[in-house]
């Protein structure tokens, strides 16, 4: 049975960062750009006639065929629309994240950074079109599964006719409570102080005995924030931390890890069984995951056509 968070990520897998292959490239100079010039305004902002040759480039590096200028001008088209509407909905990538994920693609590939951004350049598409694509694919991601976690879920009337259709027997799921630590590293610091930090975070870890002292051992320590996230149902955490909170018992820590914002660990304060109307919805939409992927293509295809009916797009 697959999680329901992760619904969208099976889809969106396969036009991600993480889904693009770069077999046989041939490692010819790039043709020096022609003088730049605007070619479409997309909502008031340009997308130039270098913006089009880089993503020609891009396309071409993945093996497509057929009028590349064309499929240029709409893929561009299209990640304008999601970059207004990202920031918009105040979606924002990082560098951090960013720079990471292009690490990870290299490493993917079996090269360095360094080779990746040569093979890059050398074939006209350049590292910062292609660190620009990964932005906008993470950030409409996370819009696009925000949409579908919204709309996705079983609603509260068809959950309770499944309930009585099953006896009137409602399902049930762990509820955890628990308590966000985080050990804040600046971006532009992380190289020097992160080491540091995870000790930190380690010998606060250690000190720990529940959830009540949590913020009396914090006072005074510098960059440490510490939030409450509440009750939260099992099929609802993070993937990220799904193991390790379901590993740790109430009242400790779970192990820490490096995230954007720094060193993080969980608080597990209390867990219970819980059976109510929203777990009865969460049980019945991971039942129904089997259909995930396809809503979320419908989805994502809609969301689209309503940015486009709304866009003003002047082609030059």
């Amino acid at each position: 049975m697959k999680n329901f968070r992760n619904y969208i990520f099976a889809y969106l897998l396969s036009t991600s960062v993480a889904g693009i292959a770069f077999t046989g490239w041939n490692m010819t100079a790039a043709q020096a750009a022609p003088p730049t010039q605007v070619a479409v305004i997309v909502n008031g902002n340009a997308i130039t006639n270098y913006d089009i040759e880089r993503r020609m480039a891009f396309l071409r590096l993945q093996r497509h065929n057929g009028n590349l200028s064309k499929l240029a001008r709409e893929e561009l088209v299209d990640e304008m629309l999601r970059r207004v509407e990202m920031k918009s909905r105040n979606i924002n990538v990082s560098d951090g994240e960013v720079n990471r994920a292009f690490a990870d693609f290299a490493e993917r590939n079996n090269m360095s950074e360094a080779q990746l951004s040569q093979m890059l350049n050398q074939t006209g598409v350049t590292p910062e079109h292609f660190k620009s694509y990964i932005r906008v694919q993470m950030g409409w991601g996370r819009l696009v599964s925000a949409r579908f976690r919204a709309e996705g879920m079983v609603s509260e009337e068809e959950a309770v006719q499944r309930m009585l259709k099953n006896g009137g027997v409602k399902p049930t799921a762990n509820e955890y409570r628990l308590q966000q630590v985080i050990f804040v590293v600046p971006q532009n610091r992380r190289s020097t102080i992160f080491d540091k930090r995870r000790q930190e975070a380690n010998s606060f870890r250690s000190r720990i005995h529940g959830c009540d002292n949590l913020h009396k051992l914090a006072k005074g320590m510098i960059d440490v924030t510490i939030r409450d996230l509440g009750r939260i149902l099992e099929p609802q955490i993070p993937v990220e931390w799904e193991k390790s909170v379901k590993a740790t018992p109430p009242g400790k820590a779970t192990p820490i890890q490096n995230t954007t914002r720094g060193v993080e660990f969980l608080m597990v304060c209390s867990v219970r069984k819980v059976s109510d109307d929203r777990v009865a919805q969460l049980v019945f939409s991971i039942q129904d995951s089997h259909s995930g992927a396809q809503k979320a293509a419908l989805l994502e295809k809609e969301y689209m056509k309503e940015l486009r009916n709304k866009a003003r797009i002047h082609s030059l």
